[in-house]
Formats: C-alpha cells, structure tokens, sequence
C-alpha cells in the first residue's frame, strides 16, 4: 500500500482548534473530507483544505495513484513553538499572552475496497469579468465608429438620482 505524507509547519493557529477539525475528517475518503472542509466555518479549514489538496496532488502526479482509491489514515496536529508577548495592564503590571503555533501532519493511504464517491469536487475556473466604465460619458470600444460599420450607437444616460444629485462632487442641485 502507498502512503503520501504531507506537513503543514508553523500554522499560526492554535493546536486546540486545528484538532478539532483534523477529528471530522480522520479516516474519510479524500472527496469526503474536502467536501467536510468546504462547509466548515471555522478558520483552520482553509489551510487544512488547501494542506490535503497539495498531498492528493503529490500522490497523483509523483506515486501515480488514483485519487478515487486514497484516504486519510492519519492526521496528527501537534503544537508548534510560541510566540510569547505581554499585554500591559493597570498599575504598571503586564499579562502573558502566548501566540500558539500549531504543525499539521497528513498521511494518505490507498484502500483497495473504497466506497464510490458521494460528491464529485467541480473546481470552478475564475472568469475575467468586463470592466466597468467609470465615466458615463466615455465610449466602450463596440460603441466606437468601426471601418464596417456606419453609425455607432450611443449608450443611454440614465438621469441621476436624488442621491447622486445632492452627494456628488459638483452639486447638481443648483441646476
């Protein structure tokens, strides 16, 4: 059986918090627990999510493994070093805070008997969105007179509100 390890060092998260999410996904398939990752509100799931994506991806392109067949067969959370700094307090005394770190350990393994999959992860790809024109009276390059066609057609102005009237930076009030 293939094992792919992965680390995650110095996560300036407290050991006590990244635990409790490390105990959900423990022993789930890759899918199951990126689906459990996705949902969770908590602040560790975005690293723990993007640490399990970097170990499938390890496992996939450098042990050639099916992703279908890979789990979780450890996640071991142990405490990092602490950054110790002082609060000041009244009467001249300061309070101790420690900043815990917290080190993340996954291990992925292949199971020969898995279940089918629940979910289908669909990664969607970041689409360019138009840019939007700033100034109402600037013309958009399909507006703009081209060699074939004859007239160009003006975008129509919407006249302002009552609010963009009294708060703009030139009053239209006046008017």
């Amino acid at each position: 059986m293939a094992e792919q390890i992965a680390k995650l060092n110095f996560l300036k998260i407290a050991p006590r918090k990244v635990r409790a999410l490390a105990g959900i996904i423990r022993g789930l398939s890759v899918n199951e627990a990126e689906a459990q990752l996705l949902v969770q509100r908590r602040r560790p799931a975005k690293s723990l999510l993007k640490l399990l994506r970097s170990a499938v991806s390890n496992a996939k392109n450098n042990q050639k493994i099916s992703i279908e067949s890979l789990y979780i067969k450890t996640i071991m959370v142990d405490g990092g070093p602490m950054l110790k700094r002082f609060l000041p307090r009244a009467r001249g005394m300061a309070t101790p805070i420690q900043k815990k770190l917290s080190h993340v350990t996954i291990v992925l393994a292949e199971k020969a008997n898995q279940k089918a999959n629940r979910f289908t992860m669909v990664v969607k790809k970041k689409a360019k969105k138009p840019l939007k024109d700033s100034k109402p009276g600037r013309k958009d390059k399909e507006t703009k007179k081209e060699v074939g066609e004859e007239k160009a057609v003006k975008p129509q102005r919407q006249k302002p509100g009552f609010f963009q009237k009294a708060f703009s930076r030139k009053s239209g009030m006046d008017k």
